[in-house]
């Protein structure tokens, strides 16, 4: 039997490294969700939050975070260190919560 052999994947070509593409993004001067930031580079939204850690230590403290906040009693997450949003707000036990909003000074 011939065995056939699978073309290998090539990914399209980009012009720059994705974090450079995504430090420009958050550059630009509206706050982005983490969601918009996929979207835009065409990435799933867990490797954009891993990327976001990594511009976060490169950046220092020039990454700005706007907290997510619970959109039924108004509840913000000052306090959170995560980038990924909250799944359910502890004061009213909502699930509809307004993401968190990422940008570079």
């Amino acid at each position: 039997m011939k065995r056939r052999g699978a073309l290998p994947f090539v990914p399209a070509g980009r012009g720059e490294t994705l974090r450079r593409e995504m430090v420009s993004l958050l550059r630009e001067d509206e706050p982005q969700s983490a969601r918009e930031i996929s979207q835009r580079l065409g990435i799933r939204e867990s490797e954009v939050l891993t990327h976001l850690e990594h511009v976060r230590l490169a950046f220092r403290n020039s990454l700005v975070v706007s907290p997510a906040s619970c959109m039924k009693c108004g509840f913000v997450f000052s306090k959170r260190d995560r980038l990924k949003g909250p799944g359910r707000c502890p004061v009213c036990r909502d699930e509809h919560i307004a993401e968190p909003r990422f940008s570079l000074r």
